[in-house]
Formats: C-alpha cells, sequence, structure tokens
C-alpha cells in the first residue's frame, strides 16, 4: 500500500504507472455500467426463469439504482476523506459480493434484495473512479487521462449489450457472475499501481441525518408507486408514499440547518443551476423507463433475441461518441439554449417514432430509424447538460455539484421505472402478454415524450447564460480555473452525467461534501 499521494502528483500519459492507473478506474466503472445495460436485456429471462410479477422485476432495476442514487454523494465525501483508492476498493469487492449472490439468488426477493447491495457497492466506487485520476494526473496529462476515460468507458457502453445479450443467451445468471473475475483484476491493478490520494480540505463530518434520510424518501416513494400498480392505491400505499415525501422534506430542512451539507443549498440559488437540474430530471426519467420498457417490449411483442433487443439502442452510443465532443464544442460558442431544447425535441420524436415498433417488427425498418433520431436528440442534449450544471456552480462546489446532478439523474430514473409502468396500466405478468404489453408500451411512449416535452419547455424558458458568463450569484472565475472541458465531462447517457470533475480548484475553506 503506497502513502497518501497529494492531489494531481503528475503521474503521465503514456507511462507504465499511468496505464495502470487508467486501467483499474476505466475498468471499475466499466463493471458498474456493464450491469446498468445488460441487467434490461435479462429481465424477460429473469422473470421467467423466477416466476416473477412485473413488480419483481420492477425492483430488480430499482433497487440497485434506488441505493446508488440515495448513497452516490456519501461515497464521494468517504473517498475524499478516507482515501480515494481505498474506498474504491472496498466498493469494488462490495460490487463483486453482491454480484455473487445475485447469480445465485434462488428466488426474485433474493435477488432484490442482492441488487440494493450492488447499489451500495457502486455508490462506493464510481465517484472514486474518476476522482482518482483527477488526484494522479496533473495539467495536460489530467485532460488527456479524463478523456481517455471518457472515451474507453463509451466503449464500454457499446460492448455491454452485446455481451448482455450473449450471456443471457447462455443464462441470466452469467451477467452477474461475470463480474466476479473483472473485480479480482480491478482489485490486484489498483491495490499494485494506484497511489492513495485524499482531500485535505473534505468536510471533518459526514452527513449522516441528510444520508438516512434521502434513502428513506426515495424508498418509501418508489415502494408507494410500484405498489400502486400491484394493488392499487390503498391505505398501506397512501401511507408510505406519505412517509416518503415527508422524508424527503425533512432531508431538505436537515441540508439547510446543517453545517456541512450532503447538498449545500446555496448550489440552488443560481436560477441556472436549479433549472437545469430540471430538465434533467424530466430527460432521465425518461431515459431510465425507456430503456427498461424497450427491451422487454422487443422481447415480448417483438420475438427479438436478447442478443439483438439488447443493441437496439447501440446506435444511441454510437452517436454520442462520434459528435458530443463536437456539440460541446457548440454549446460553448452559441450557448446551450438552443440546445437544451432542441435536443429533448428530438428525442422525443425518437421516442413517438417507436410507436410503429409491433409485432414482427424489423431492426431496420422499424426499430433503427427511431434509435438514430433518439440518439441524435441525446447527442445534442447531454453533454451542454453536463457542462451548464458545472458552469452554473462556484469552483468549490463543481465536485457536489456535479455529484448532485448525478443522483438526481438516477433518482429520476429509479422513479420513472416505479411509476411510469403503472400510468400505462402495466403490472402483474402483463410482460409475459404480448397483446397486453403492447397496449401498455404505447401508453408509455406518450408518456416519455410528454416529459422529454417538458424538459424542453423548462430549458427554453429558464437557462438564460451562455457557458463561461457567471451570473448573480456565481462569483467570475478565470477561464478553465477549476473547471472540465465540455468534451472532458462526457459519460453514457445510461448512467448519468459525470460524477466527479476532474479538475478543482483548492478551495481557501473546508467544503461541505464532494462525490
Amino acid at each position: 500500500m503506497t502513502a497518501p499521494t497529494p492531489a494531481g502528483t503528475g503521474l503521465r500519459m503514456g507511462t507504465a504507472r499511468g496505464r495502470w492507473v487508467l486501467l483499474a478506474t476505466v475498468l471499475g466503472s466499466g463493471v458498474a455500467m456493464l450491469d446498468a445495460t445488460v441487467v434490461n436485456v435479462a429481465l424477460e429471462r429473469i422473470g421467467s426463469d423466477l416466476d416473477a410479477d412485473f413488480s419483481g422485476l420492477q425492483w430488480t432495476v430499482n433497487a440497485y439504482t434506488l441505493t446508488l442514487a440515495a448513497l452516490i454523494l456519501l461515497g464521494g465525501s468517504l473517498s475524499d476523506r478516507y482515501g480515494r483508492r481505498r474506498i474504491f476498493v472496498v466498493g469494488v469487492c462490495w460490487f463483486a459480493a453482491a454480484s455473487l449472490l445475485c447469480g445465485l439468488a434462488p428466488n426474485i426477493g433474493t435477488l432484490v434484495a442482492a441488487r440494493a447491495l450492488q447499489g451500495i457497492g457502486g455508490a462506493l466506487l464510481t465517484p472514486g473512479s474518476l476522482a482518482i485520476i483527477s488526484a494522479s494526473f496533473s495539467g495536460p496529462d489530467r485532460a488527456a487521462a479524463v478523456g481517455a476515460w471518457s472515451g474507453l468507458s463509451g466503449v464500454a457502453a457499446a460492448v455491454g449489450p452485446f455481451v448482455g445479450g450473449w450471456l443471457v443467451e447462455w443464462s441470466w445468471r452469467a451477467v452477474f457472475l461475470i463480474n466476479l473475475p473483472l473485480a479480482a483484476l480491478v482489485v490486484l491493478v489498483a491495490v499494485r499501481h494506484v497511489p492513495e490520494s485524499r482531500d485535505p480540505a473534505a468536510a471533518p463530518r459526514l452527513d449522516w441525518a441528510g444520508t438516512l434520510l434521502v434513502v428513506t424518501g426515495l424508498g418509501a416513494l418508489t415502494y408507494a408507486l410500484t405498489a400502486a400498480g400491484e394493488t392499487g392505491a390503498g391505505a398501506s400505499t397512501w401511507l408510505w408514499g406519505a412517509t416518503g415525501l415527508a422524508a424527503l422534506a425533512a432531508f431538505v430542512a436537515v441540508e439547510l440547518r446543517s453545517r456541512h451539507p450532503l447538498v449545500p443549498p446555496t448550489l440552488f440559488a443560481d436560477r441556472q443551476f436549479s433549472a437545469t437540474n430540471a430538465v434533467t430530471l424530466f430527460v432521465y426519467a425518461a431515459l431510465g423507463a425507456l430503456f427498461v420498457l424497450l427491451v422487454l417490449h422487443l422481447q415480448v411483442v417483438s420475438g427479438f433475441s436478447p442478443l439483438l433487443a439488447g443493441t437496439a439502442l447501440l446506435p444511441v452510443t454510437v452517436l454520442m461518441l462520434l459528435f458530443s465532443a463536437r456539440v460541446g464544442a457548440l454549446a460553448q460558442r452559441i450557448g446551450p439554449r438552443a440546445l437544451l431544447t432542441g435536443g429533448p425535441l428530438v428525442a422525443a420524436a425518437g421516442v413517438l417514432l417507436m410507436l410503429r415498433i409491433g409485432p414482427d417488427a424489423s431492426y431496420l425498418l422499424d426499430v433503427l430509424p427511431a434509435a438514430v433520431l433518439f440518439g441524435a436528440g441525446l447527442t445534442l442534449l447531454v453533454a451542454p447538460l453536463t457542462a451548464t450544471v458545472l458552469d452554473s456552480a462556484a469552483d468549490r462546489y463543481a465536485g457536489v455539484a456535479s455529484g448532485v446532478n448525478n443522483a438526481v439523474a438516477r433518482a429520476a430514473g429509479l422513479l420513472a421505472v416505479a411509476v411510469v409502468p403503472v400510468a400505462a396500466g402495466l403490472g402483474g405478468a402483463d410482460y409475459s402478454d404480448p397483446e397486453v404489453f403492447a397496449d401498455g408500451f404505447r401508453t408509455a411512449m406518450l408518456i416519455l415524450a410528454g416529459l422529454l416535452l417538458v424538459g424542453a419547455l423548462v430549458a427554453a424558458a429558464y437557462v438564460r447564460r451562455p457557458l463561461g458568463d457567471a451570473g448573480p450569484e456565481t462569483p467570475a472565475r478565470p477561464s478553465g480555473a477549476g473547471r472540465m472541458r465540455i468534451e472532458e465531462c462526457l459519460h453514457c447517457p445510461v448512467t448519468g452525467p459525470a460524477v466527479h470533475p476532474p479538475d478543482e480548484a483548492p478551495a481557501p475553506e473546508p467544503r461541505p461534501a464532494s462525490s
């Protein structure tokens, strides 16, 4: 174990040590990203094998997203305080152990519990991945390392559906068990080659009260929304929903009073930051539900194999890899408003085009055009969205601002997977009935297109400032200081925006949190 290293101590790209650090961080985040893409492909087989109803499939997705969304900011704070490599390795080991439990699960209840444990591991390892790069490289090498991390992570997202579809053809359990050898390699490389680092300005206390409240709030609300689709809106459902809302309201109150809040309330004093997170909420809600429902629809209604269904949205990843950096540069020149407005509208058109996908659908004629149009909309949207969030926060809050936006994206997907099927009339064993599922899918696509439309309207109304122009609540900052270039902050749309910025300027006072 190496001694703690000050941030940015100057590992060089192209050196053996630099390549080892990249391997550990890319592979570590890639393992979590792989699960985010391939589990959707496996849902139909999981339901059939474990005799699960639709709510069981919802919880297979949401148990992971719930703990990840609720704990990801805490994971970043733990990394900064106790050592980024240490928490990263703990997260990888935890994730691997939970993956083993997933792969051996005898019933849907055990699988859901194991997925929740997986989310905790993901919350520990995900923030540390990019933070390790930030602390290990400096100057131009840091920018190059982050660019390589982003590109290779995108490749992992592109490969994921192929790998997942192939594994599911053999056994859905292999989707989880494949994580074990990958995790072992990550731990071996991290322990031997990754330098340790901490943030000397990390918060002296962790916001355990805020963390408990956000876990309780999101969990109770998700349970209420999911139960409404199975048993209807009975007294217990209303009680769970009220408990969730009360816990989230208490979370806001605690953050306003805390000396070391998990989410600094001053961030939301900037109207553009609040507006951009509202856009994130609506857009990523649509994404979260779409990625689950479309893959199921292609298998249940259109008769696609898991491999072909899993690769249906591959054009989205390809378009983002090819054009996101150019869109980011365009946002720098013309400002983010037009792109944050136009991107959701184009994506909504792609979602409406998916209404054509039915029984005996053709991949080339029915699926591909919709996927390309949807991917074009996301390509216009994702890079400017992340860049606007970071640009709207003061330098010393850059890390937590990115983490908040990531948590909003994941929480949006969590709630959408719970509520959209209910609103579309899907529940019980509907996923095994092609005709019933097709009717619910059509309703769901209209809802998702509506969410994207609302996101576009919010952006048009409230995103006003060009990038780099400090608002009244945001102190002016020198160009490039503590900032991430747009093309460096890209990440796969399945997983949300980048969690930790690569270049944070030293803060003259302790930061409340970092992620």
